[in-house]
């Protein structure tokens, strides 16, 4: 199971992270990965001047819609397919 958080605290909400969570969502029903992906939200992962941050397991990054896909296929596809 890949676990995804995403940060709902002030900072990553102006920066967009309920859209974020929106294409997170989306993308995980598009690619038939309800059985191995888990989103939730989380409160301040404490890199905020990087984006949305989103904790993919153990490791944290700063998203915004431009690098969504490429974050997505790197970073939960692949490891969710991988299991």
């Amino acid at each position: 199971m890949v676990n995804v958080n995403v940060c709902v605290g002030s900072s990553c909400h102006i920066r967009g992270s309920y859209k974020i969570i929106e294409l997170i969502n989306s993308a995980i029903k598009e690619n038939n990965l309800s059985d191995k992906v888990a989103v939730s939200a989380a409160f301040c992962l404490g890199h905020c001047m990087n984006g949305v941050s989103v904790k993919v397991n153990d490791q944290i990054f700063g998203v915004n819609e431009d690098s969504f896909g490429e974050f997505f296929e790197e970073n939960i596809k692949k490891p969710a397919l991988a299991e």
